[in-house]
C-alpha cells in the first residue's frame, strides 16, 4: 500500500517552504492542501489543535507538526531515499540541530520587526537582523553549504527566508547583500537546486501578503 502524504500549508510560509524542500529532496509525492492563515480551516484546527498553524504533515492519517520536527520525521521515515538531510554522524547531527534551532529562535522574530515597526525601533530591528545573520554567515565560512559540501538540514531551515528578503529590504529601506555577501552567495547557490527554487514562494507574492497584513494590523 502506497504512503498517503498530505501537507497542510500556505504558499508564502517560510516554515511550509522548508517541508516542501525536504519532500522534494526525498522525492516524496504528496497532496498539498493550501490553507488560509487568516480564516483557519476546520481541518487545520483539527490536525493542529495546539498551535493551530501550518505546516502540518499527515502521513497515513497521523499528524506531525512544527517544520523542523517534520523535516526530521521525513528524513527518518524515508531514510532509504537519498540524500540524507541530517548528517549520519551523531556529533554533526547535533550541531545541525543546534544551528537550525538558532535560526528558529532568532531569525523570525527579528525579521518580523522590520515590517511591523517604524523609526528608531525599525533601525534597531535591521541591525539586530543583520547581526543574527552575520553569526550564521560566520558559521558558514567558506563552505558551499552549512553541511559542508552537502546541502542539508540547516540550509533548509534558513533558505526559506531568502524569498522574504525582498520584503524586508523594501520596508526596511536597506540592502542585505553588501553587509552579508557570503550569505547571499550561499542563498543563490541553494536557489540553483530545483528542489529549492520550485519550493519557495515568489518574492512579490510574499510582499503583497505583507502589504495586506500591514494594513490589517494598522502599521501603515
Amino acid at each position: 500500500m502506497a504512503d498517503e502524504v498530505v501537507l497542510l500549508d500556505t504558499d508564502i510560509s517560510m516554515f511550509g517552504m522548508r517541508v516542501r524542500i525536504a519532500l522534494a529532496e526525498k522525492g516524496i509525492e504528496y497532496e498539498n492542501k493550501e490553507q488560509d492563515l487568516i480564516n483557519k480551516s476546520p481541518l487545520l484546527l483539527q490536525m493542529n489543535p495546539i498551535h493551530q498553524k501550518v505546516p502540518v504533515l499527515i502521513h497515513n492519517g497521523k499528524t506531525i507538526c512544527e517544520s523542523l520536527i517534520i523535516i526530521q520525521y521525513i528524513d527518518e521515515v524515508w531514510k532509504d531515499n537519498s540524500p540524507l538531510i541530517l548528517p549520519s554522524d551523531p556529533y554533526e547531527r547535533a550541531q545541525a540541530r543546534f544551528w537550525a534551532d538558532y535560526v528558529d529562535k532568532k531569525v523570525y522574530d527579528s525579521a518580523r520587526k522590520i515590517w511591523t515597526t517604524k523609526g528608531e525601533e525599525l533601525e534597531a530591528a535591521k541591525e539586530e537582523f543583520i547581526g543574527i545573520l552575520k553569526v550564521l554567515e560566520d558559521h558558514l565560512g567558506d563552505n558551499p553549504y552549512f553541511g559542508g559540501e552537502n546541502f542539508g538540514y540547516v540550509d533548509i531551515a534558513l533558505v526559506s527566508y531568502y524569498t522574504w528578503f525582498y520584503t524586508y529590504e523594501t520596508f526596511g529601506n536597506f540592502s542585505i547583500e553588501p553587509r552579508l555577501p557570503r550569505l547571499i552567495s550561499w542563498a543563490k547557490r541553494c536557489m540553483q537546486k530545483e528542489t529549492v527554487s520550485k519550493s519557495l514562494a515568489d518574492e512579490k507574492d510574499v510582499y503583497n501578503f505583507v502589504v495586506m497584513l500591514r494594513k490589517r494590523y494598522g502599521v501603515e
